[in-house]
């Protein structure tokens, strides 16, 4: 597809969605109209990156169909390891890819195309290799925490079931949304191992390996919380519908 050669996108859409409680994949409920997916990816492409990859799983062919006539690549994640997992069986799709990488997750349909350009230019200001975009949440129960230096700087991604209390306390959150210089970025990946309470790969790792390999990462702090939450039950859903159509 066209684009611009020096960008590529990946979104993770592979989950089943469990706490929807619904037999329809998670990233194919629809809001204010249209599904996730489908928002998240009119999203990615006012970005024109040149490559977008899609790691499907669950329901894949319908996520398929869904997409069906647009200009990607799709991925099976036949068995779903987490996301660092995911990561890892887009690689081959990205294969020669020199630039940067934009990952978001598919259940994500109130990012606005204005505050992904806005954390894309950050990341490309600060000439880091690996950027996570966070936001401040009264409630932060049910997301990765992001944790601070005594100097305010990044130190590392803590998934909720792997913090220790106080971590637990942490309002500042990983809304999933990263931007990754490659081929850095696979190479980082590779060192991810799956000691944690879940037993999965975690693309949030990358960050602080990439920090130990002697790389620049960065935050970039959304003040539009509302635009990085994630939709994992039917209530959240209704919540996006109401902000979407308030907000228009």
């Amino acid at each position: 597809m066209s684009g611009r050669d020096d960008m590529a996108a990946l979104i993770l859409a592979a989950g089943e969605g469990t706490r929807m409680k619904s037999d329809l994949a998670k990233v194919l409920h629809r809001v204010a109209g249209e599904s996730m997916i489908v928002r998240v990816l009119g999203t990615v492409e006012t970005v024109h990156p040149s490559r977008i990859v899609i790691v499907v799983g669950h329901q894949a062919d319908a996520v398929r169909a869904e997409l069906e006539g647009k200009e990607i690549d799709f991925i099976l994640q036949e068995e779903r390891l987490g996301t660092g997992h995911a990561a890892m069986m887009a690689e081959p799709a990205l294969a020669g890819f020199k630039g940067t990488l934009v990952v978001l997750n598919g259940d994500t349909p109130l990012l606005r195309p204005k505050t992904l350009e806005g954390f894309i230019r950050g990341h490309h200001e600060s000439g880091h290799e690996a950027t996570v975009l966070s936001a401040v949440l009264d409630r932060p129960a049910g997301y990765g925490r992001i944790v601070r230096g005594e100097s305010n700087e990044f130190l590392r991604i803590v998934e909720e079931k792997d913090a220790l209390e106080e971590e637990r306390l942490i309002g500042e959150i990983n809304s999933g949304i990263f931007c990754f210089e490659c081929p850095v970025f696979f190479q980082a990946l590779h060192k991810v191992d799956r000691r944690n309470v879940q037993g999965e790969y975690y693309i949030t790792d990358v960050m602080a390996i990439l920090k130990k390999m002697g790389k620049g990462v960065g935050i970039y702090l959304c003040n539009q919380k509302e635009e990085v939450l994630g939709i994992n039950d039917k209530d959240q859903l209704h919540a996006a519908e109401r902000l979407l159509k308030e907000n228009g």
